[in-house]
């Protein structure tokens, strides 16, 4: 049951959710829908970026490269840059291609989180990076069982060269991960329904998180 200090509502508190999957009727899709509907029924804020839909340009140019003195992003970078900023939680909802999110994602990541963040400032862990200080969420699905990815290495490695990476590069506060297996065409609705509520259960706990890490302060100053 939620408390009535849950339920009050909480215009500083943002969820940026980076959507990567080329089809809009995709179960990637719904992930997306479904968490920003249950972060919202917690009266917080959501938005989506839904990078096939922007036509989002992964490749990094040439001046966007950290040795590129002075830095200037590019138009499209400063808008997602902006909307990063305003965020507590960035949420990436993606699948696993080949063992690692799709090229897309990993350009987001390299263009806007990472941007005018060199590799010495990831060394010592600077608080330059936009992200410095949020929540790192990630949602992810795979047509294999998770048994068979932790076979091939490929659990282990995502987990490790992107969440740990990411949250400790950038100097992020936390990292939850949830992922969703043997997602394939044909599925049932059940099937489709407890997935999604999986994905309501981990916005949940993400919400009252940041009302415990918000308590926490209050509370030692009393």
């Amino acid at each position: 049951m939620r408390t009535q200090t849950e339920n009050r509502p909480a215009p500083g508190r943002k969820h940026a959710v980076i959507l990567c999957h080329p089809d809009t009727d995709s179960l990637n899709a719904a992930i997306a829908r479904t968490y920003c509907d249950a972060v919202r029924a917690r009266h917080h804020r959501c938005e989506i970026r839904d990078l096939y839909a922007m036509g989002f340009d992964p490749v990094l140019k040439a001046d966007e490269q950290p040795s590129s003195r002075p830095f200037v992003a590019s138009p499209d970078v400063a808008t997602e840059l902006s909307i990063l900023q305003d965020a507590d939680v960035i949420v990436l909802v993606y699948p696993i291609w080949f063992g690692t999110p799709p090229a897309m994602m990993k350009g987001y990541v390299e263009r806007v989180l990472g941007a005018g963040f060199g590799h010495r400032l990831m060394r010592e862990r600077g608080e330059g990076s936009v992200v410095a200080g949020k929540h790192l969420v990630s949602v992810t699905t795979s047509g294999n069982t998770i048994q068979w990815l932790e076979g091939q290495g490929a659990w282990l490695s995502l987990r490790t060269v992107f969440d740990s990476y990411l949250v400790n590069a950038f100097s992020m506060a936390s990292n939850t991960h949830l992922h969703l297996s043997s997602i394939v065409e044909g599925m049932s609705d059940q099937a489709v329904s407890e997935e999604l509520y999986r994905v309501t259960e981990t916005a949940d706990t993400v919400c009252a998180m940041l009302i415990q890490a918000a308590r926490i302060p209050q509370e030692s100053k009393g």
